[in-house]
């Protein structure tokens, strides 16, 4: 055999290796392209843990399933437990219930843990007021004050863990 002939032989092999390479890129490259999508507007996991919104979700930790859906299209209302970037740590997530949207009027504890004084506000527009299910340890709203809407990471419909908590997330 002469060196051309080996040379067009190993050609023909590397053609067909390269063909089936390139195959499975694009697989590999469409698998994490809808990965991408589904995450990042479609659904996703999240662990949260912390005291702040007991007793609706456990100090030592939840997995929820959080529907990015709803933030994009406006559909938040006041209950909803939401996902948010915090405004004080960009690195951070919270998790916190809806109270107001904008144009509503809330009333809330202004120190829960020293008196019962109360202040009352006008959410203003494009924000939210967001508040943890247990005021005696949550910073919220009414420390960094209304959050604005675009912060809204998701809004929470599942609890996948622990398992003896495993349904739709109660309001």
């Amino acid at each position: 055999m002469t060196t051309t002939a080996k040379l067009l032989q190993f050609a023909r092999q590397w053609k067909s290796t390269a063909k089936e390479m390139l195959g499975h890129t694009i697989v590999l490259a469409q698998f994490f392209s809808l990965l991408h999508l589904t995450e990042n507007y479609i659904c996703s996991p999240t662990l949260v843990y912390g005291p702040s919104m007991l007793p609706t979700l456990n100090f030592t930790g939840d997995v929820l399933l959080v529907e990015k859906m709803s933030t994009l299209l406006g559909k938040v209302a006041p209950g909803d437990v939401v996902l948010v970037r915090s405004p004080e740590n960009p690195r951070k997530t919270i998790t916190k219930r809806v109270i107001g949207m904008e144009g509503d009027t809330v009333t809330f504890l202004v120190d829960p843990t020293r008196s019962d004084r109360s202040h009352s506000l006008v959410v203003p527009k494009g924000h939210v007021w967001i508040q943890g299910d247990n005021l005696y340890a949550s910073h919220d709203s009414r420390h960094v004050g209304p959050i604005p809407y675009g912060l809204l990471l998701g809004k929470v419909f599942y609890r996948v863990w622990p398992p003896r908590d495993f349904g739709p997330l109660g309001q």
